[in-house]
């Protein structure tokens, strides 16, 4: 939220800097963002008036102007605008002035006439960037007048990042009452006449939907002339809240809800053929909006109906159909107190958000919409002229608002701080919160209308402490018994298991847990994923049951941007229903919510260097990664062929550890990196965090000083075994024979097929090492152990020795 600091002081003007009320805003809870001036620096800017202007002896697009500043002397000036014209008031630069950027302004000749000054344009000054002509300012415009005081251009811009619970302060008002309380100084509201009532013209509404509108307010106003001007303090107010002028009737509009918090709409009401109707909408029912876009509604939708045409969006944004225009001349002005839960969400469902949405999803005053109405009445009247009906106010269901108790010891206790009970009843006749004190010190407050936050005794704790001021609680380091704790050996918790796979070259992102519908379906199978109540945004409206679509799309991210080598992991939770089968009848009893790990690699395998040739990245670097990664376990990893809707069907391992599934491991499927556009498919892999979370227990062993024997073992084996089956039949036939207890380890050094061969066969060449604890090892038992290995190949596999 943006306004000016001029219009806050206006309602409340503590005796502090700007830059300590900004700090004292943010230690209480609404966050300033960013402090700006209302204009640039410059200096030596003053009103002049255009006495006479001639054209250029030597340019056709030059005039020479004659300008009085206020000074008793006319000075020459050449000026190229093509809105120069004698009579107007205009913003002159005199000889020595600064403009914006350093730029200063002495006397020049141009084509051959001299030049005292320059008259500005208002992108000059930087105040906008209208550049078309000169700036033209009002004329009663006082000559000579310091631009910048005539223009009040000495004021700031304060930029609050507000909490979603603070819809109260989406108003001047609402931060009023925060400055009045933080400071003690006194609020001053607008005062709020009641006009005169000069008609009885009413508009009948019906309100069909209680859940949706409770409370309906509004009036009709004849005779209305909408090409009016805005005056000056109420265009400059907007603009510098952010809000571009529009007409008389608009900008009355978009002041009130800025000023007080209260959205408003005004209709025309010639275009409305009956009374209006609130109610949800129709399946199928269209509306084209203020902005242009037409929606196709539906029952969760609330409107405002005109007999069967629908008229605008309850809460969201008004209709085309019923818009004033500067021919308008009898309005209907209407303020509503709508339900948030009936407009949360609707107006990014529709790709749209609207000032009036914003508030209303957080929750508006729905006490005070009568004087608001008031307050808006006065201003058309005074500004647009016009004769009044009565307010027609409708209360249909409006919230409970249940008193709220907060023990003043729980406060101390939970602050550590032992605020008096003089203070904490100042905090709360401050804030404009009515309470009591019953027995116990316990203080019962009644929450206003205006306040949709507090609800529990740790909400008026919080207010307590805010005013009381955070930087008035001391830092105590809490005490209490230190018990030593044994760091457990075995468990690997979320940080070390990053810092593992961070150590093996891949990069941490944070992706959001909510994902696009097509990345559940492609990457995960998902047919049916949890769906979003309330998406941040249309496109990211489900749980993610995988973590593979986020780092496919950091990749792609960074593909777009030139990147030839990515290499990124994410460590999160993933959400899935958990069915429960009982009797044959599937239930579904929650969302579990288990962490998972995944990384991704794509592009060469190793930066590219003059020492190693570029390779790309392939299935058995990643496999490689995730064996690191285990540690001592990764020996006992398995990868079993299977399939994966987002893996190559031919490049996919389901990953499994103790005869446990932990996992998949894949090159990316051709038709998803075709659709993302990727020259490579990148390779995936996704684990179970609770699965690898538990290393093995070191166990210390005697190291032997005897010699390592090495012997190389090559076997025919059909085309279809694996390497991983063949270890599994060697590592068994180590457990059963009792002399293979010298075998240390096994590896796979070279695969070769023959080419010129039909047979379906591949040849496997193993190396094994030898190594007894207590003595060396002859050449008899190590040719024994050799001819043991053989002998279960061939008993499990069929395979014969290589020649």
């Amino acid at each position: 939220m943006q306004f000016p600091e001029s219009w806050l002081r206006s309602f409340v003007n503590p005796a502090v800097s700007t830059d300590e009320l900004a700090h004292k805003l943010t230690m209480a809870g609404l966050e300033v963002e960013e402090v700006t001036p209302a204009a640039p620096a410059f200096s030596g800017i003053v009103v002049a008036h255009i006495q006479t202007v001639e054209p250029h002896p030597n340019a056709d697009k030059l005039r020479v102007c004659r300008v009085d500043d206020g000074s008793g002397n006319l000075l020459q000036i050449v000026c190229g605008a093509p809105n120069a014209e004698a009579g107007i008031k205009v913003p002159l630069a005199r000889v020595g002035a600064e403009l914006p950027g350093g730029m200063k302004i002495g006397v020049a000749k141009m084509r051959g006439v001299e030049s005292s000054g320059m008259l500005c344009s208002a992108r000059e000054l930087g105040l906008s960037q209208d550049h078309a002509g000169l700036m033209v300012l009002a004329a009663d415009t006082p000559v000579g007048a310091d631009l910048r005081s005539v223009l009040d251009l000495d004021d700031t811009l304060f930029t609050l990042k507000m909490t979603p619970n603070r819809a109260d302060c989406l108003s001047i008002l609402g931060v009023a009452r925060e400055v009045a309380a933080l400071s003690g100084c006194d609020l001053s509201i607008p005062s709020v006449q009641s006009v005169p009532v000069t008609l009885n013209d009413t508009l009948p509404v019906d309100v069909q939907a209680p859940d949706l509108c409770g409370r309906f307010a509004g009036r009709v106003i004849r005779g209305v002339n909408a090409r009016a001007q805005t005056p000056d303090w109420i265009r400059t107010r907007l603009e510098r809240a952010g809000q571009r002028s529009v007409s008389a009737l608009v900008d009355i509009s978009n002041y009130v809800m800025l000023e007080l918090g209260r959205p408003t709409h005004v209709f025309d009401l010639k275009r409305i053929q009956s009374g209006l109707t609130v109610r949800w909408a129709q399946p199928g029912e269209t509306l084209e909006l203020l902005n242009g876009q037409v929606v196709t509604l539906d029952p969760s939708v609330g409107i405002i109906a005109a007999g069967a045409v629908v008229e605008s969006m309850a809460g969201i944004m008004g209709g085309e159909a019923t818009a004033v225009t500067l021919d308008t001349t009898d309005i209907y002005l209407e303020a509503a107190f709508w339900w948030p839960e009936a407009i949360m969400g609707r107006a990014r469902r529709f790709k749209f958000s609207s000032e009036a949405s914003h508030r209303f999803e957080r929750g508006v005053d729905f006490d005070n919409i009568p004087e608001h109405i008031e307050r808006m009445t006065r201003l058309i009247i005074d500004i647009c002229g016009g004769q009044v009906g009565p307010i027609n106010d409708t209360i249909i269901n409006l919230p409970c608002r249940e008193p709220v108790s907060m023990r003043l010891e729980r406060c101390h206790r939970v602050l550590g701080v032992p605020v008096p009970r003089a203070e904490v009843e100042r905090i709360f006749a401050s804030l404009g919160l009515s309470f009591q004190v019953e027995a116990g010190n316990v203080f019962v407050v009644q929450p206003p209308s205006y306040r949709f936050d507090l609800f529990i005794e740790e909400d008026l704790i919080e207010e307590v402490a805010r005013v009381y001021g955070f930087e008035r609680i001391p830092d105590v380091a809490p005490m209490a018994r230190a018990d030593m704790r044994v760091q457990p050996e075995v468990l690997r918790g979320p940080h070390a298991l990053r810092a593992a796979v961070a150590a093996l070259d891949y990069q941490e992102v944070v992706n959001f847990s909510f994902v696009e519908e097509a990345w559940e379906r492609d990457y995960a199978g998902n047919a049916d994923p949890i769906r979003l109540l309330n998406p941040i945004a249309s496109q990211l409206a489900v749980m993610r049951s995988s973590l593979i679509g986020g780092l496919l799309a950091n990749i792609v991210h960074n593909a777009n941007r030139k990147q030839t080598r990515v290499r990124v992991f994410e460590l999160g939770r993933v959400f899935t229903r958990n069915v429960q089968v009982t009797d044959g009848d599937l239930t579904v009893a929650g969302v579990d919510q288990p962490q998972r790990l995944a990384g991704a690699a794509w592009g060469p395998a190793f930066d590219e260097q003059w020492g190693l040739p570029v390779r790309k990245v392939d299935f058995f670097d990643v496999k490689n990664d995730v064996q690191c990664l285990l540690g001592a376990r990764g020996a006992d990893l398995v990868c079993v062929p299977d399939t994966h809707p987002a893996f190559h069907p031919g490049r996919c391992a389901r990953l499994e550890l103790d005869g446990a599934t932990i996992g998949w491991l894949g090159e990316l499927h051709p038709q998803w990196a075709q659709e993302l556009e990727l020259s490579q498919a990148p390779v995936v892999f996704e684990v179970d965090v609770q699965a690898i979370s538990r290393a093995r227990f070191p166990e210390p062993v005697e190291l032997s000083r005897q010699p390592v024997v090495v012997r190389d073992l090559a076997v025919w084996v059909k085309t279809g075994t694996s390497y991983q089956s063949m270890v599994d039949t060697l590592a068994n036939a180590r457990r059963t024979h009792a002399n293979l207890a010298v075998l240390k380890d096994i590896r796979l050094f070279d695969v070769w097929r023959d080419a010129a061969s039909d047979a379906a066969e591949k040849s496997m060449a193993l190396r094994f090492w030898f190594q007894s604890p207590s003595a060396t090892l002859d050449e008899a038992t190590i040719e024994q152990c050799v001819e043991l290995l053989l002998n279960s190949l061939v008993a499990e596999h069929g395979a014969r020795l290589r020649a």
